[in-house]
């Protein structure tokens, strides 16, 4: 179970190590090294998803470890409240950045438009709430992206509960 405190509250997201084993792996490093403490969700879309893990709160790029192995063939679906890796459009690009789908959107399931989809990893179990309030602020472009949420949203900490 992963916690991921902000300024909007916390969610709680289960992992599916048994599905999603490599990528599971590798959030939860990025979560032990501290990597999201103090990250934005820097990318808000109402009807769609909210994405994070990458930038600060200056809206810098963090670095990262080597890109993973796309595990988006592992039968997981992007529904309503699951967490899934961002990635390029090069399919085994992913790092650090997921995003948590607040809608079904299953054209980004596996094979998805470029034969390979988007890997779901895990879902929040609570916090759902807080999801909600974050899909609905308000958003415009910074820094050469669009969507961005005008006030920052930030993962204050994240950790992993036993």
């Amino acid at each position: 179970m992963i916690k991921l405190s902000t300024n909007h509250g916390d969610i709680l997201i289960e992992l599916d190590a048994e599905k999603a084993p490599v990528t599971c792996e590798n959030f939860e490093h990025y979560v032990r090294d501290g990597h999201f403490d103090g990250t934005l969700f820097h990318r808000v879309i109402k009807g769609f998803m909210i994405q994070g893990g990458g930038m600060t709160t200056n809206f810098t790029d963090k670095p990262t470890r080597k890109p993973i192995e796309n595990e988006a063939k592992n039968g997981l679906k992007n529904l309503k409240g699951t967490i899934a890796m961002a990635r390029t459009t090069q399919p085994h690009s992913a790092t650090s950045q997921f995003f948590i789908n607040v809608a079904d959107n299953d054209f980004l399931d596996y094979p998805g438009q470029d034969g390979w989809g988007y890997c779901v990893f895990g879902r929040v179990t609570e916090g759902m709430d807080v999801v909600d309030a974050i899909k609905g602020v308000k958003t415009g472009a910074r820094g050469g992206h669009h969507d961005v949420p005008v006030e920052d949203v930030i993962i204050e900490k994240a950790e992993i509960l036993e």
